[in-house]
């Protein structure tokens, strides 16, 4: 099968379109035919090798987390691949999270759930991640309905998500981004703060209610002005892109999730969507053979929604 490989680390020119063998289901396991994968920040970082104490790679790798396929193959027995009373058959539309590498052809899965016929492939593609992480950092925060939260990066694809979960939710979120976003996210119910010097004023301003927790999924020195906001308190911050977390007292959230849990939110997701309730706009698709490509966009950042690779 034709697969992106890489066999060190470092940057986009490590990444290289080849062929590799199928990988075969063993009991219980399911595989894919990869239709439209996911690209994230999380892809770039592990190829960096920046992830390695929370994502440790085996040469050669085949990156990629997230895809929509169909089913090709199914092993014989129980086994992790199984979604709970609803046994899959060969050619049944799935989307989720794949164990083996999502830049290829074919790919086991993970934790995975049925695909709405209503949603397209590469609407489906560009669920799992930001919904599971999403989904689990509002679940750390505690977020309640009336409660406040200042989001770092609010017009990324999990910034999009985290957006629209806790403004549902009943929660009030100031969200930063560039100038240009700040219409985006108006329209999805945040108030949009720019970031950059001079933030805690803006937050402050744009939330003289004060702010109950911070999500980063952003970086850029998010934290040390997430704590001020927070009246010098880290409880209730939690970053997913800031490595240097532990110094600042943070939580760093690089997953956890049961599987049944992040099973039941593929599904829940997927229901949002198709009634129109959750959406990632999907804002660039690529073939596989320019993954690089792919990569290079996502680390540049300032990418509104999400990056889809078409087997």
């Amino acid at each position: 099968m034709r697969a992106i490989v890489y066999n060190e680390f470092g940057g986009p020119d490590v990444l290289s379109l080849g062929h590799t063998d199928k990988p075969v289901p063993g009991p219980g396991e399911i595989r894919v035919k990869v239709v439209a994968v996911g690209v994230n920040p999380l892809d770039f970082k592990r190829r960096y090798g920046w992830v390695e104490q929370y994502y440790p790679t085996t040469f050669p790798a085949v990156p990629g987390l997230e895809f929509a396929g169909v089913v090709d193959a199914v092993g014989d027995g129980d086994g992790p691949g199984r979604v709970p009373g609803e046994p899959l058959a060969v050619g049944d539309e799935v989307f989720g999270f794949t164990s083996t590498g999502a830049y290829a052809e074919y790919a086991l899965a993970g934790d995975i759930a049925r695909k709405p016929a209503a949603l397209s492939f590469e609407a489906a593609a560009a669920l799992p991640v930001a919904g599971e992480t999403a989904q689990r950092v509002l679940d750390l925060l505690g977020l309640k309905a009336g409660e406040t939260l200042l989001l770092h990066g609010a017009a990324g694809a999990v910034g999009q998500v985290a957006v629209q979960l806790a403004v549902a939710s009943g929660a009030t979120v100031v969200g930063t981004a560039s100038p240009a976003n700040h219409e985006f996210l108006r329209a999805l119910g945040a108030v949009p703060v720019a970031y950059g010097a001079g933030l805690a004023d803006r937050v402050r301003a744009a939330a003289p209610q004060g702010v109950d927790a911070a999500f980063d999924a952003a970086g850029r020195d998010a934290l040390p002005v997430s704590i001020a906001l927070c009246g010098g308190a880290t409880e209730r911050i939690v970053t997913i892109a800031d490595m240097q977390a532990a110094d600042h007292g943070v939580v760093f959230s690089a997953g956890g999730t049961p599987p049944e849990q992040v099973r039941a939110g593929l599904a829940a997701h997927a229901r949002l969507a198709v009634e129109g309730r959750l959406a990632v706009p999907v804002v660039e698709t690529f073939a596989l053979s320019d993954a690089a490509k792919a990569q290079e966009l996502s680390e540049a950042g300032h990418v509104r929604g999400k990056l889809i690779i078409k087997i």
